[in-house]
């Protein structure tokens, strides 16, 4: 009882602190549209990339990730890893679209390009899923980790599904408070700050399972990981595995350019971007966060295999588990407090990003044209409200779920995520697809992935074994089909052109493009790393081909920078000088 005072108390001192810094920061920001939904387009690039780290990174990754690794073997980290090219599409490409349109939101952008009626179609699609997917997995697992932590159930003599009920409650109605009532900067910054706690914390643990395993020395515990079962590090998956290595090629891409480059919770930070180059920083730099989560959130399911075996209840287990046998009381308090905080970042960044498309794109443009910063901001805090409560009522049914809570989760996103980018880029890239190209896409979608993934063999015994993955690229492919013939049947009757109307600096950042080549680099290592020349190389820690593969790409990458150099400066003088004749005629 002492040591769970003690953790408690640490933890309500953390996330006082944490809350305390946010209210100061966000004092006197919320008072207009673009205070409240957009941080007052002030934020830079490093509490961009601070909140999209927290946001991304949850205990839905902390307890799923570890689980997949504990069960099976690294072949997840493809969801992670890989995001680094999303990630330069969204810098790139995307961002300078978004900013130089001054768009509040996606749907606000593609109403611009098609209607309100797709714009309508598109919140209808985040909403489903932000409500019975996203926000509850968020509030799911994040009730799982504490009651591994702790025993509620003991505690209170209430019972298991009773103590899940309680803590989601509890976890939804704080993390609610700092979204509802502070706004957009708020939440970037006690993003911010908690993500510095989680990959201080996050780093803790592989550590502490290396020195448990080898029985106090690290580099013994290190030895028997990488050649004891060394295909657990092996993230080439095969198609066994719930992500076959042939899925970075085809589904995998499309679905982290959903997630990185047109999710509103998540590029709501951009959007809020003092200028181009913050947020170009940002974005780029959140990638180099991605490509440690294998150290911080699979490493440890690994670990637990092989101190505790495979005979776990579940495997979702594995991560709490670790946590509690190995995790300093000293430090338990500030672990909480960064676990909550990673729950209440992508849980709050969820509902702020929800009443923001509701305020913006539902309530003026369909019902009060004419409303204020005031009444906007008012009503985005009374749907923030009815969202959480409902969310609160969904997430303890992820109790039932039998794959893994990280499956389940990503086969669900498949309704929303593939017809979204779809949209998306057909819109930036033809003139003359019309709205009704759009919705079709939708509709086809949505119809066709349920019968193809659950379907077919729940009402006709029809089982497709094709992942879902590679699933959702055809039928990525099909829809962009589609809109393209109906582009060709029935074109605009006039091209549609982008308006350039920005409300911040559009001048990019001169080291976008050489950080782009070091992150794809960077990205290619890790499955050199994590393969069969590298750590899940059976016979040694390593072997011998993993060095000439290492050298090969360092070689390679240098190249690259070096000859690119004096391309890139011109480009971005080039671009340099647009920008500022182009402030000019503004």
């Amino acid at each position: 009882m002492n040591s769970i005072a003690f953790t408690l108390i640490t933890c309500v001192f953390f996330m006082g602190l944490v809350g305390w810094i946010s209210y100061r920061k966000a004092k006197g920001q919320v008072n207009d549209s673009d205070g409240y939904f957009l941080a007052g387009r002030g934020l830079t690039g490093g509490f961009i990339a601070g909140s999209l780290l927290l946001t991304n990174l949850s205990a839905e990754q902390l307890i799923g990730l570890n689980g997949q690794a504990y069960s099976a073997n690294l072949s997840n980290m493809a969801w992670e890893v890989t995001a680094p090219i999303a990630v330069i599409i969204m810098a790139l490409v995307l961002l300078p679209k978004y900013l130089g349109g001054a768009f509040s939101t996606l749907p606000e952008f593609l109403s611009t390009r098609f209607d309100d009626g797709v714009r309508r179609y598109i919140v209808l699609l985040f909403m489903l899923g932000y409500v019975f997917v996203t926000i509850p997995s968020v509030l799911y697992s994040g009730a799982l980790a504490v009651l591994k932590l702790f025993d509620v159930p003991g505690l209170l003599g209430i019972s298991y599904e009773s103590s899940i009920w309680l803590v989601i409650w509890i976890i939804g109605i704080i993390g609610a408070i700092y979204a509802i009532f502070g706004g957009l900067k708020a939440v970037a910054v006690s993003d911010t700050l908690n993500g510095i706690g989680l990959l201080v914390i996050g780093l803790m643990i592989p550590i502490l399972g290396l020195f448990a395993l080898g029985d106090g020395n690290f580099f013994e515990g290190f030895k028997t990981m990488t050649t004891d079962n060394a295909d657990k590090l092996n993230a080439i998956g095969s198609s066994e595995d719930s992500v076959p290595f042939s899925t970075i090629f085809t589904g995998m891409i499309f679905m982290n350019m959903f997630y990185w480059g047109t999710n509103q919770y998540v590029i709501q930070r951009a959007l809020g971007a003092k200028n181009l180059a913050e947020g170009q920083k940002g974005v780029l730099f959140s990638g180099f966060y991605k490509l440690i989560v294998p150290i911080l959130m699979m490493i440890p399911g690994v670990l637990a295999f092989h101190l505790y075996g495979s005979g776990m209840q579940t495997m979702d287990l594995a991560y709490p588990t670790m946590v509690s046998n190995l995790m300093p009381t000293i430090f338990s308090g500030l672990f909480l407090a960064v676990l909550l905080g990673a729950v209440f970042s992508s849980f709050n960044s969820l509902l702020n990003s929800a009443a923001t498309m509701f305020a913006l794109d539902i309530y003026k443009p369909g019902f009060r044209p004419e409303a204020s910063d005031q009444q906007l901001v008012r009503v985005s805090k009374f749907f923030g409200t009815i969202l959480a409560l409902v969310s609160f009522f969904i997430a303890p049914l992820l109790m039932n779920a039998p794959e893994g809570l990280w499956n389940i989760i990503r086969q669900f996103t498949g309704f929303f995520n593939i017809p979204i980018i779809a949209i998306v880029l057909i819109g930036i890239a033809s003139k003359f697809v019309p709205p009704l190209g759009a919705k079709i896409a939708v509709i086809f979608h949505v119809v066709t992935y349920y019968m193809l993934v659950w379907g077919l063999d729940q009402l006709f015994g029809i089982e497709i074994t094709m992942n879902f993955i590679h699933i959702s690229a055809i039928l990525f492919v099909i829809e962009i089909a589609i809109m393209l013939v109906v582009g060709y049947i029935r074109p605009l009757a006039t091209p549609y052109s982008v308006k350039y109307s920005p409300k911040v600096d559009m001048v990019p950042w001169k080291y976008a493009l050489p950080t782009a080549v070091l992150l794809v680099s960077l990205m290619i290592f890790a499955y050199i790393v994590f393969s069969p020349i590298g750590l899940a190389y059976p016979n040694a820690i390593v072997s011998n081909r993993f060095w000439m593969a290492s050298a090969g790409l360092a070689a390679i990458t240098v190249a690259i920078l070096m000859i690119a150099k004096k391309n890139w400066e011109k480009k971005y003088a080039s671009l340099q000088e647009d920008q500022l004749k182009k402030a000019g005629n503004l």
